[in-house]
């Protein structure tokens, strides 16, 4: 019914094993996002942790960094999921056993 039930188990291991290893690697994947023509900009990993955070010494008004902070993380992490999900969809399609009814990552 289901054909080599071993095999497609083994191609489930790998494609497993296959999703772990880019997660690793999106940790290595730097984005960076800024507000305020570069007043304020941030690096993130394509896993989403924020890296580095810097403010111009220009900046002095607190709501003025808080509204730029928002701006440039939420940008970062746009870019961040963009590229996580993208990496994690293809390396789980590269591993996955074909099996019919299953058209998960079309």
């Amino acid at each position: 019914m289901f054909g080599d039930l071993s095999g497609m188990m083994g191609k489930l291991k790998e494609a497993q094993e296959k999703i772990e290893a880019t997660k690793v690697r999106l940790n290595t994947i730097f984005i960076d996002g800024e507000a305020g023509n570069g007043k304020v900009k941030v690096t993130v990993t394509a896993n989403r942790l924020i890296k580095n955070i810097s403010i111009s010494d220009e900046l002095t008004d607190k709501e003025e960094i808080e509204d730029y902070l928002l701006l440039a993380l939420n940008k970062a992490l746009e870019k961040a999921h963009s590229i996580s999900e993208t990496e994690l969809a293809a390396a789980a399609k590269d591993g996955m056993p074909n099996i019919p009814g299953m058209d998960m990552f079309k």
